[in-house]
């Protein structure tokens, strides 16, 4: 079998073009990404693809997710909600009564008493955002949200709750605790562009060991969002069974994910926060070898800006760590490759790039303007037409 290349342009708009006239027909580009991070380059995304593969991670703990994790022992879902709705169809063919309302929130300053009665509106399909649509799927919104309004623990605090949330757990409890057939109902019923799906289904939360040897566990005490940043370099990370002790769990990827990274046109480890929203999803066993096995391209895209979680990290060190924590050693990327690229803005900082290196590990550096006009952004435009250009 011999190998067939191309030469590598990017951006290269003759393919950007392509796609753009035959989304139906594009690439499928796959991410690893989790948070809010990669959303605006989703939503762009959509209008060269309707292929892209986003495996995001249900370990979050805080925000309202954290609320609904609490009461009923669930996964994190605020996350794929959010990438959801930025891959929703959003021309006339879509379902813009559905998208508002899935994109709703509750009032953060609302009486519990209020609040209560506005979800029971939305359950018994009396309220205004849920007049204007129709059966059969005012009944499949309806269902999961009355079975959420039983079960909601007494004191539980609807106060800035998004509804799109309150639905997907409404559906995790009436799917028996399944969280992939009500993703499925989700995507369709807001025509997703694109696919969007957990890395692993469970209960799960992500803890570090400090450089220091103090255990943190919860993703909300991580980044450095919620709550106050870490003073001290992050030195390992694992999935944790819990927030009340140290539990590592192992956790086996799903046969149906193995398959999509398996058969992807190209794998992106996309800009988010570098330990739990990218390598949170390299934790789940399998993942490294089936991206392994696969031969197309893969480019790690790093974060610009201050990321807390990168604290003693300089780029050189995050992709040593991800070559090594997938492949044992650096060096074996060179015949084993789960990184081939690095894409890079080609005006931004991101401190010392030492390309010799990388090469020794198989890892080539591409640059190209990749930045809108604030110094810390990526802009959409640029980043989606680059990605495209390698698959």
């Amino acid at each position: 079998m011999s190998n067939v290349s191309r030469r590598l342009v990017v951006p290269d708009m003759v393919r950007v073009h392509r796609y753009k006239s035959l989304p139906e027909l594009a690439p499928s580009i796959l991410f690893f990404s989790g948070g809010s991070a990669l959303n605006k380059i989703a939503r762009c995304l959509k209008g060269y693809t309707h292929h892209s593969i986003h495996m995001v991670t249900p370990f979050d703990s805080g925000g309202s997710s954290a609320k609904l994790r609490s009461a009923f022992d669930m996964p994190a879902v605020g996350d794929l909600r959010s990438r959801i709705m930025a891959l929703a169809d959003e021309t006339v063919l879509g379902q813009p009564n559905i998208y508002d309302l899935f994109s709703y929130r509750l009032s953060h300053d609302g009486s519990p008493e209020a609040l209560a009665d506005e979800l029971a509106a939305l359950a018994a399909g009396s309220h205004p955002l849920m007049q204007p649509i129709v059966a059969p799927m005012k009944t499949l919104i309806q269902t999961p949200l009355a079975l959420l309004q039983q079960q909601l623990p007494v004191q539980f605090d609807l106060r800035g709750a998004s509804i799109g949330n309150l639905i997907i757990a409404g559906g995790y409890l009436s799917h028996q605790h399944l969280l992939d057939p009500i993703t499925f109902l989700f995507s369709r019923l807001v025509k997703t562009l694109g696919q969007v799906t957990t890395i692993a289904n469970g209960d799960y939360h992500l803890g570090v060991r400090l450089e220091s040897g103090e255990q943190v566990l919860g993703q909300h005490l991580i980044t450095g969002k919620e709550n106050a940043e870490l003073t001290v370099p992050i030195e390992a990370i694992w999935l944790n069974d819990g927030l009340d002790r140290y539990r590592p769990v192992k956790v086996a990827l799903p046969e149906d994910r193995r398959q999509q990274i398996g058969q992807a046109d190209l794998i992106c480890y996309a800009p988010g926060s570098f330990f739990t929203s990218i390598v949170a999803n390299l934790l789940v066993d399998g993942v490294a070898q089936a991206v392994q096995a696969n031969p197309n391209p893969k480019v790690y895209l790093p974060n610009l800006g201050t990321d807390p979680e990168q604290l003693g990290w300089p780029l050189m060190a995050r992709i040593r760590y991800l070559l090594t924590l997938m492949l044992q050693h650096p060096e074996r990327n060179k015949t084993s490759a789960v990184l081939n690229w690095v894409l890079l803005d080609d005006g931004y900082d991101y401190g010392p790039v030492d390309e010799a290196q990388l090469q020794q590990w198989g890892v080539q550096v591409v640059r190209a303007p990749l930045r809108e006009e604030k110094p810390d952004r990526y802009d959409e435009q640029r980043v989606t037409e680059a990605l495209l250009s390698f698959a």
